[in-house]
């Protein structure tokens, strides 16, 4: 551990903040140091705590790295996006040579999960969130068993008055609007096909159950006054869904990125005859406006790394990776 003092504890995470920002000026500007996990709403975090360190050729402490253990519970929708169990490491690299000083992290990680029962379970993940610019680590977090799963993209809004931009022409007998309690039984539909798609890519699963846990969910933001969930429909057919959460929902994932107010773009599904048609871009555009009235800074959104279509999709309409997940599954394959 760095000297007793908090304040030398406290300057290892400005550097490893500071090594950051200078990466990517996204990023925040303070980084999570060790301390006791906390619990998250619906899901729980187990514990666990324990700390790792690591020296560089001075002996002194140049990185840090804590791991926590998180369960899902039963019958949240949390488990369609997450293995079970989840091993995740918070790495804090300070020193002159972090992909040393990560390979080293991890395997003391490794070495500590080895000793955890459950982590031998088939349905569980050993888990780094990594900066996405950061790409000393790569080399390493592959060298251990890990590959890249899902991406933060974030979207930065225009500067100056925020308008949205000019509106796109909408393709002939499509229209967008706001979705509604009524709309239930559509918004499960479609919020299930895209479950099934991104479950092909390995980070989103099938789950018993899972159709009324999704349904639950769609009916909560449905019930809002201003719900912030549309639809796409061609000729008055539903062909498209896009659900998003704002600033005062968004507040968990934003941490994550350095601008305020966040938005949270939470899910996109197009049925497949009418992917690029343009119905997804007149979702995105109703998307952005509602995100500008709100006076948001900056989106962001998930995406499978692996999705052969999000990627280059989302990378059109402005977004661009932020923090990229890096996973070994099951956890006993971590190397």
């Amino acid at each position: 551990m760095p000297a007793s003092g908090t304040e030398s504890f406290a300057e290892l995470g400005r550097k490893a903040a500071a090594r950051l920002t200078a990466l990517d000026p996204l990023l925040p500007d303070s980084v999570d140091l060790p301390a006791d996990p906390a619990p998250v709403s619906g899901d729980r975090a187990d514990g666990c705590g324990t700390v790792f360190a690591a020296s560089g050729d001075d002996g002194v402490v140049c990185a840090l790295g804590q791991c926590s253990h998180w369960t899902g519970e039963p019958g949240s929708t949390s488990l369609i996006w997450s293995s079970a169990r989840q091993f995740l490491l918070n790495p804090v690299l300070a020193g002159p040579d972090p992909a040393a000083a990560l390979d080293d992290l991890i395997s003391q990680w490794r070495d500590h999960l080895a000793k955890v029962p459950e982590a031998e379970e088939d349905d569980t993940a050993a888990v780094i969130r990594w900066a996405s610019r950061d790409v000393e680590g790569i080399r390493v977090l592959r060298r251990h068993g890990l590959t890249p799963q899902t991406v933060i993209g974030a979207r930065v809004a225009a500067r100056g008055d925020q308008s949205p931009g000019p509106a796109r022409p909408a393709p002939a007998g499509v229209r967008v609007r706001r979705a509604g309690p009524a709309d239930l039984d559509v918004a499960a539909e479609l919020g299930l096909g895209l479950i099934r798609y991104e479950a092909n890519f390995g980070s989103v699963h099938e789950r018993p159950g899972m159709e009324e846990e999704l349904r639950a969910d769609l009916a909560t933001q449905l019930a809002a006054p201003d719900p912030w969930v549309w639809l796409a429909e061609r000729d008055g057919q539903p062909v498209g869904l896009l659900g998003a959460e704002p600033p005062a929902v968004a507040t968990w994932i934003a941490p994550r990125v350095k601008l305020a107010p966040v938005a949270y773009l939470g899910e996109m599904f197009i049925r497949p005859a009418e992917r690029g048609s343009g119905a997804a871009t007149l979702l995105i555009d109703q998307f952005n406006a509602a995100a500008s009235a709100a006076g948001v800074a900056v989106t962001l959104l998930h995406y499978g790394q692996v999705n052969p279509l999000s990627g280059p999709f989302w990378s059109r309409q402005g977004y661009r990776p932020l923090w990229t997940t890096w996973a070994a599954m099951p956890a006993r394959t971590l190397r």
